[in-house]
């Protein structure tokens, strides 16, 4: 035991646990501990709004591995800290937010600032510890981030601010961090049995492949079996896009080679995912998920298995163990799909060969209304470039280990066709949540945990304005980020729904029919770089010299890129239906 102040054994126990960065606005509520910071060798990097500091806890815990640490002033300061939890926790980040509050004398009275902090955050978080007593400050902070390990997802600390004063003895508590297995015997052996006589094995690799460190594992089984792979929904890098078996990501906007291939499956193999809803929907018109195979579902929460899927094999275990103990199980055994190995290698080369010519050739999209604004445009002044077009050169240009986060909209979604990865850890997105503002600061955060790899965000300009205002967080604190924007001056992906459910009915998703906000213009503002692209061949060097000038120069560039209003599929079409009107007054409203 040693004499500290509960500021000190806050401190101390940050310390045990490895953090050394802390994304915030500084405050009050928390100024005693925040004096010691720097001699702990934590860094608080402040931003300029509080969710934009949950969402870069959240981009460095995904990059890292490690836990991502935010804080914030009590009241107005914490509770802009909800949605970017949110995200956190639909994405099974351990991030710890740290919510000083109203002193103990002061609560229930009224005071400034006064907020009932724990409810806030209840439903997005998987522990929160409340400090109800000034010599329990180590203990409670130790317990946030040990359960944010094991449960994989965040904590709250919520300490009453007159809490960090005074003198106690206190021990700080060492890290403890739990070893996940493969599963049980009983399920493990069911799962072989199964996997042995499969004909057409698919793996549908998921985000617990990523979050384990798996992939190796996951390309192992994989080999073994010579079966085709697809990333689940917004898991892209979950599989390497080099390897011959990988097929593309299921999903809204996913690969046609991937819904294709897992069509024929007899046996799914879904490692490391929750198999949630939204990734499994029917897309281009395609409903892909096999009615009659054998699913064997594989996730570290045992609350998952069987959820949304019906399943033949649930196995609650980590991803790599559960791979690795297949592999051992299959060992020499004769299987069922050695016999057809050469065929479905070319079923899967040709489905691949395929879907990379259909996208060669997808140059713009070809609904409707999307011919007439590709035709109205050409009349505007300007030169509008076509998103499909667009996101094949950014894919052309982008660096092999680069990390790319994606915002929420139109544009932002049909870049799932796009984005390939070599290496886990490499592709942020805001998952189920799906809130607009996520990626620009998410990026930050992960550029934090990862200064030598070269970070890119994509963004719609209607989130993007959302969070803009972190490209000076990236200026001041020298965290360079490239962005990517793409001005169509619409909220596409609403506004699709609006074509194809309420006759064109355009009400609140224009942004600026002229386009003439300069998003390059505001970046250079404050402080960055600014581009701004309207030809289609200077949309990889412009990318290319962006990332240059991130990775030698130190530099953030805003790159905005001019595009048409044409619209991709709407990504709720399985939640909308033709509407219908009983009041005379709303009669042609249908």
């Amino acid at each position: 035991m040693a004499r500290m102040t509960p500021s000190e054994a806050f401190v101390e126990t940050l310390v045990a646990n490895g953090v050394t960065d802390i994304f915030g606005i500084m405050g009050s509520a928390f100024m005693d501990a925040m004096d010691i910071f720097a001699p702990a060798g934590i860094r608080l990097v402040p931003v300029v709004h509080e969710q934009g500091a949950a969402h870069m806890a959240d981009g460095y815990s995904r990059v890292s591995g490690r836990h991502g640490v935010c804080i914030g002033q009590n009241g107005p300061g914490i509770s802009n800290c909800v949605t970017a939890i949110a995200a956190a926790y639909w994405a099974h980040s351990p991030v710890v937010i740290i919510t000083p509050e109203t002193g103990t004398m002061g609560q229930g009275l009224g005071g400034f600032q006064e907020a009932n902090q724990l409810p806030m955050f209840e439903e997005f978080t998987k522990y929160q510890g409340h400090v109800n007593n000034p010599k329990r400050m180590a203990e409670f902070t130790a317990r946030c981030f040990d359960r944010a390990m094991s449960e994989m997802g965040p904590t709250q600390l919520n300490i009453p601010r007159d809490y960090f004063y005074g003198d106690i003895d206190v021990e700080i508590p060492q890290p403890m961090r739990v070893d996940r297995g493969p599963g049980g015997d009983k399920s493990l052996n069911e799962a072989a049995d199964l996997i042995a006589n499969a004909k057409f094995p698919v793996i549908l690799s998921g985000g617990g492949v990523v979050m384990g460190d798996s992939i190796d594992d996951c390309v192992a089984l994989a080999e073994r079996l010579g079966c085709p792979v697809a990333n689940s929904y917004l898991h892209n890098d979950s599989f390497p896009a080099s390897h011959p078996q990988w097929s593309g990501p299921l999903g809204y906007q996913g690969s046609k080679a991937a819904m294709s291939l897992i069509s024929k499956a007899d046996v799914v193999i879904a490692l490391g995912t929750r198999l949630g809803p939204f990734g499994t929907l029917p897309q281009y018109g395609i409903d892909y998920w096999p009615k009659d195979a054998k699913i064997i579902q594989i996730d570290a929460d045992h609350k998952m298995l069987g959820l949304v899927k019906k399943i033949s094999v649930g196995i609650c275990g980590d991803a790599g163990a559960t791979a690795r103990a297949l592999l051992a199980r299959l060992g020499d055994r004769e299987l069922a799909c050695d016999a057809n190995r050469a065929e479905r290698e070319k079923i899967t080369a040709d489905e691949k060969a395929a879907w990379e010519k259909e996208l060669d050739e997808w140059l713009h999209e070809k609904d409707d209304y999307s011919l007439e604004m590709i035709e109205e445009q050409k009349k505007e002044a300007g030169n509008w470039l076509s998103p499909r077009q667009v996101l094949r050169e950014l894919e052309k240009a982008m660096p092999k280990d680069v990390m790319v986060s994606t915002d929420i909209g139109n544009i932002n979604a049909v870049s799932n066709s796009y984005l390939r990865f070599e290496r886990g850890r490499s592709f942020l997105a805001p998952m189920s949540f799906g809130n607009c503002g996520y990626s620009l600061p998410t990026m930050i955060g992960a550029k934090c945990a990862a200064p030598e790899r070269p970070a890119v965000a994509y963004a719609g300009d209607g989130a993007w304005a959302m969070s803009m205002v972190e490209i000076m967080t990236a200026v001041r604190h020298n965290i360079p980020v490239t962005a990517v924007v793409f001005h169509n001056r619409q909220w596409g992906a609403e506004k699709k729904n609006q074509v194809d459910f309420y006759g064109r009915r355009f009400i609140a998703g224009e942004l600026n029919q002229g386009g003439q906000e300069n998003f390059s213009d505001i970046a250079k503002a404050m402080g960055a770089e600014g581009v701004r692209v309207d030809q289609l061949d200077a949309v990889g060097p412009a990318l290319k010299a962006a990332i240059d000038a991130q990775m030698n120069e130190g530099k953030t560039t805003v790159i905005e890129i001019m595009c048409t209003r044409e619209l991709g599929d709407p990504f709720r079409r399985d939640a909308l239906s033709k509407p219908v009107r009983h009041l005379a007054k709303y009669k042609d409203y249908v």
